[in-house]
């Protein structure tokens, strides 16, 4: 089973080096296309002034947080594009065909819904390795992509995610 489209998880964690990587070595193996895709999650105030001044905030300091936040989102916006073109020359430079995406939109839906767009045959992305009560109560984009993706999903673990135990075996001596 080869891919013809594979689909790379970036952002700006230690692991998107190596999430980029193990992408690439797929697309150039199989001959597939490969799409470089971040999710921004904005946090953008977007109170309207009558709503503001119901509630007793003045008019104004709605109007300069909202300043604030799309200055700040149009940063990250800019930062994640030359991120990405980066990228983009990196693969081109490789013989591998890229483009790149990015969205507005929480991770483990935005993903699954670059895969649907873009026909992914696989998604490589990172784990963090959050577990117990931190995974429940911030969540796991890569637990939410492996159960809603619509094509495989190739997870790669950070070095600082815990380690799961190994089963041991023992053979019977006769």
């Amino acid at each position: 089973m080869g891919f013809q489209q594979v689909l790379a998880a970036i952002d700006h964690s230690s692991l998107s080096q190596s999430v980029f990587e193990q992408a690439l070595d797929l697309a150039r193996q199989n001959q597939a296309k490969l799409m470089l895709f971040h999710c921004l999650t904005a946090d953008v105030v977007t109170l309207s002034p009558p709503l503001s001044g119901e509630i007793g905030i003045v008019p104004e300091v709605i109007h300069h947080s909202y300043q604030a936040e799309s200055l700040r989102l149009e940063q990250q916006t800019q930062q994640i594009q030359s991120l990405l073109q980066r990228y983009c020359r990196l693969a081109y430079e490789a013989g591998v065909a890229a483009e790149y995406d990015y969205r507005i939109v929480e991770p483990g839906e935005g993903l699954c819904q670059a895969a649907r767009r873009c026909g992914a045959d696989v998604i490589v992305m990172g784990r963090r390795g959050r577990t117990g009560w931190t995974e429940a109560l911030l969540g796991s984009v890569s637990n939410y992509v492996m159960h809603h993706a619509p094509c495989a999903v190739l997870v790669m673990q950070s070095e600082n995610a815990p380690k799961t135990r190994q089963a041991v075996s023992y053979a019977a001596e006769a």
